[in-house]
C-alpha cells in the first residue's frame, strides 16, 4: 500500500524486513460497499500492494473492521471509505471522527459513491438523493449505468481530473463551515484517487 506514515501508532506499525529488496508500499482500502467502490479501486493499475477489504455494517463498524486489519500488520496508508446513505446522521461524522483519530484516512460521499461518478461530468451544489443519480448517469454515460459496473474506472478515466476539480470545488464550496453530514453533495473521495494515482504504471 503507500508511504504515507499515519499518525496512528496502531495504523503504522513498521516492521519492514531486510532484504535485497524494497517492500512495495501498502495501503488498506476498507469499504463500506461490497462491490462498487472495491471494483473501482482495484481497477487502479499500481506499483503499490493495495489490498481492498469490503465490510457491511454501519459507518462506525467500518472503522472497527479497520482497525481489527491494522492491528498487528504493517501498512503505510489506512483508508476508510463509506456514505452518508440512510444512516443516522450522527454516525456519519462520528465514523469521519473515529477515523481520523486512529490515524486512518476517510473517503467519504454524501449521499452516495455514484457522486463520485457524477462529478466527472458535471460540478453539482443541488442536494440529491441516491435515487436520483442512477438516471442522471444513464443520461450523461449514454447507456444505462448499473450498479457494481466494474467498467466505470476505464469509462470515466479520460475525465477523472475534471471530477477532482469538482470535488475539490465543492468542499470549497461549502467553506470552513463544512459538516459532511449535512453538507449534500460533497466527498473526499477524490483525496484517495489522487493518493493512487501517485503510484500509478505508465
Amino acid at each position: 500500500m503507500s508511504n504515507f506514515r499515519n499518525s496512528s501508532k496502531k495504523a503504522s506499525k513498521v516492521t519492514r524486513r531486510v532484504n535485497s529488496l524494497p517492500l512495495r508500499t501498502r495501503i488498506l482500502i476498507v469499504c463500506e460497499g461490497m462491490k462498487t467502490e472495491p471494483n473501482y479501486f482495484r481497477s487502479f493499475r499500481v506499483n503499490a500492494r493495495i489490498e481492498i477489504e469490503p465490510a457491511s455494517g454501519n459507518t462506525l463498524s467500518l472503522v472497527r473492521r479497520a482497525e481489527e486489519l491494522a492491528e498487528g500488520d504493517t501498512f503505510d496508508q489506512i483508508w476508510c471509505v463509506f456514505d452518508r446513505d440512510s444512516f443516522p446522521p450522527g454516525n456519519f461524522n462520528n465514523a469521519i471522527f473515529a477515523a481520523r483519530a486512529k490515524g486512518f484516512r476517510v473517503a467519504y460521499t454524501n449521499e452516495a459513491f455514484e457522486l463520485w461518478y457524477m462529478l466527472h461530468f458535471n460540478y453539482h451544489t443541488s442536494a440529491l438523493s441516491r435515487t436520483q443519480y442512477e438516471p442522471i448517469l444513464t443520461r450523461n454515460l449514454g447507456r444505462k449505468y448499473r450498479k457494481n459496473d466494474s467498467t466505470m474506472y476505464t469509462t470515466l478515466k479520460s475525465m477523472q481530473q475534471a471530477a477532482i476539480t469538482n470535488a475539490e470545488g465543492l468542499i470549497s464550496y461549502y467553506g470552513v463551515k463544512h459538516n459532511p453530514e449535512v453538507d449534500n453533495p460533497s466527498t473526499t473521495v477524490h483525496e484517495l484517487v489522487i493518493e493512487l494515482n501517485k503510484f500509478l504504471i505508465p
